[in-house]
């Protein structure tokens, strides 16, 4: 699904890292962790397309990321969904409105209207629904961010510290929905600093640890 084969990255002049290899396979459970500073959301980008590799070869769904058109990345990122640290929304928007940003986008503005209703109440905010970001809880703005994530049906969810701002009980909502993802045969590939919430979701799925750290990757990781 995702290969990643000795791949490196610089910039400034200095290697974050190095001869990095990974295979991301369908419906797999992956958390990310590492030091702050290690390369965490860098490699995220890598895997979502967002920056392309110094060295090394990054395979999306077949494709070497670094051949592709513009054309063809943006086709390919909509098999992606992304849930950014900082989850950016436009304020002036109800919440429905930005969730369904990304099906515009995409000239499907159709599909919003079959969809959106059960994915808003899936991530519960039913009630929040014709509100603005700027009225939202923290732990509200990352379910909102999520729905948007996933409306377009993506094979892949990537998140970046997606609990980071939220309490512990909020935290466990959204691993609940990113658990329901996975058994429902999406891949999902989380980054976070939150041993407590890697321990949480591998009572529950089959999840595999990966560490980054000094530019390696490390696999099999145990906590």
């Amino acid at each position: 699904m995702i290969e990643l084969e000795d791949v490196s990255y610089a910039y400034g002049g200095d290697t974050l890292f190095a001869d990095l290899s990974l295979s991301v396979q369908p419906g797999s459970f992956l958390f990310l962790t590492g030091p702050s500073g290690a390369g965490k959301t860098t490699l995220l980008k890598l895997i979502y397309g967002d920056l392309l590799a110094t060295s090394g070869r990054v395979a999306l769904f077949g494709q070497d990321a670094a051949e592709m058109s513009r054309d063809q990345m943006a086709l390919t990122r909509r098999r992606i969904g992304v849930v950014h640290q900082d989850c950016q929304f436009l304020d002036h928007l109800p919440v429905a409105e930005n969730v369904a940003l990304p099906l515009q986008v995409s000239g499907r503005a159709d599909e919003a209207a079959q969809n959106l209703d059960d994915l808003i109440g899936w991530v519960g905010l039913t009630r929040q629904a014709n509100q603005t970001p700027p009225q939202l809880s923290g732990g509200e703005r990352q379910r909102a961010a999520l729905a948007r994530a996933v409306i377009t049906s993506p094979d892949v969810i990537v998140a970046d510290e997606p609990t980071g701002n939220v309490d512990w009980e909020m935290s466990q909502r959204l691993l609940t929905l990113l658990v329901e993802l996975n058994r429902m045969g999406k891949t999902v590939l989380i980054a976070t600093h939150d041993l407590n919430l890697i321990r949480a979701a591998k009572s529950q799925v089959n999840a595999q640890l990966l560490r980054l750290t000094r530019g390696r990757l490390e696999s099999g990781v145990t906590l």
